[in-house]
Formats: C-alpha cells, sequence, structure tokens
C-alpha cells in the first residue's frame, strides 16, 4: 500500500478503499478485524509509534495516547476481502502518510499471522475526491450499508422489516454505524465526525437516511 504521488490536501475529504490482492480475503476471523480496527487508531498519528509494543503492553489499546492524529476519520467498514475509508486529513500528506502506516502494519502482522510472504493488497490504495455535499451524505450509507451483502436472512422472515435491518446493521462490529447509533464501545475513539458536515442532528435522522437510500437502492436494482 504505497505513497501515492499525487498530494490528497488538506479540508478536503476522500473516500479511500482497497481489496486483497486476486481478490483474497484481507480478514479471516474476528481477530483479523480486530487488529485492523486497533491499527486505525494507533496508527493514526504524527509520532513514530511500534504498535507491536503497544499492543503487546497494552491490553487497552484505544486508551493509548497516540498524540496528533494524520487524519480524522469519518467513517468506515471493513468487508472479508476489502474496506471503505472516509477521511479529511489533518497535515499535509496525512493520508498518504496514514494509509502507508496502515497497510504496513496489517500487512506484517497477516504473513506473520499465516506465514505468507508477498503482497497482501491489491496495488495502493485507490481514492475517490468527495467533490460535492451530496456525495458526502451518500457515502456515510453507502459505506455503513456494505454488510448487509453478508446478511444471512434464514433467522428472519422473507420479508425481514425495516427493524431487522436496523439491527443487523448496529449489530456489525466492524464498521462506524454504531457509533452513529450511539453503541457504547472502546472503539468509538477511531473516528472524529467534528470537521464532516452535521447532517443527522439525532439517531432518528440516521436511520432513516439509511432507510432512504436503502429502498432507492432496491428499487433501482428491480430496473
Amino acid at each position: 500500500m504505497g505513497i501515492r504521488p499525487v498530494q490528497l490536501v488538506e479540508g478536503e475529504f476522500y473516500h479511500v478503499y482497497n481489496r486483497g490482492t486476486d481478490k483474497r480475503d484481507l480478514f479471516r476471523d474476528e481477530t483479523d478485524k480486530q487488529r485492523f480496527l486497533k491499527l486505525l487508531y494507533i496508527s493514526n498519528s504524527v509520532e513514530h509509534i511500534s504498535v507491536r509494543n503497544i499492543l503487546r503492553k497494552n491490553n487497552e489499546p484505544y486508551t493509548f495516547d497516540r498524540g496528533a492524529p494524520l487524519v480524522n476519520i469519518g467513517a468506515y467498514c471493513l468487508m472479508p476481502n476489502h474496506f471503505h475509508i472516509l477521511l479529511t486529513p489533518c497535515v499535509e500528506d496525512g493520508v498518504s502518510i496514514f494509509m502507508q502506516k496502515l497497510g504496513t502494519g496489517y500487512s506484517m502482522y497477516f504473513n506473520r499471522r499465516y506465514n505468507r510472504t508477498g503482497t497482501l493488497f491489491e496495488g495502493p490504495f485507490k481514492s475517490k475526491w468527495v467533490d460535492n455535499d451530496t456525495y458526502l451524505k451518500y457515502l456515510y450509507a453507502y459505506i455503513h450499508l456494505n454488510p448487509l451483502k453478508l446478511w444471512n436472512r434464514k433467522d428472519v422472515s422473507d420479508e425481514p422489516t425495516d427493524q431487522d435491518i436496523l439491527e443487523f446493521l448496529k449489530s456489525y462490529q466492524y464498521s462506524s454505524l454504531p457509533d452513529y447509533l450511539q453503541v457504547a464501545r472502546s472503539e468509538n475513539i477511531i473516528i472524529n465526525p467534528t470537521p464532516y458536515p452535521d447532517y443527522f442532528e439525532t439517531v432518528a435522522d440516521q436511520v432513516q437516511e439509511l432507510k432512504e437510500w436503502l429502498l432507492l437502492k432496491e428499487e433501482t436494482s428491480d430496473v
């Protein structure tokens, strides 16, 4: 996950993402996902930090004082073979430096754990500049609705209710949606929504936005 030649500038918003080489899984189990979440927090620092030492000595890595962040993360979601992050840089080259630290740290962990060598990610991370308000607002729904692709609906009726869908999304631990729905958990420190427009004044607003985009997605798929 190398440093990109094009500078991603402060004050702008970006959707960054990547997947495993040959579309292979990046996250094989919960341990892998938890490691990536911890790296989202610890690697996001202007300081040089030994992640292995922090994780070895600290049972609660989210309480570790990492110093000033490189980026402000507004939303994220981990899927088996890829991830999405919505972010904005805090410092010059913040996105590239953060993604290099995140990718290097996770690749070293993954290769060591599974006794493998070689490239883990499908080239450098991909990025899209969020150039308008509609797109930025849409990304909250797009990123947070991704886990529905994994949903096994056998435990619910053939026609799941809005509440069924919401409960599934709310229970998905590897997304920032639980933080926006005010679920109490230590991972909520990963995101910092402050620099982002305040689209959703209440939890109900956030839920309604998800419902509207989900309905639009379903209608589009029927065309």
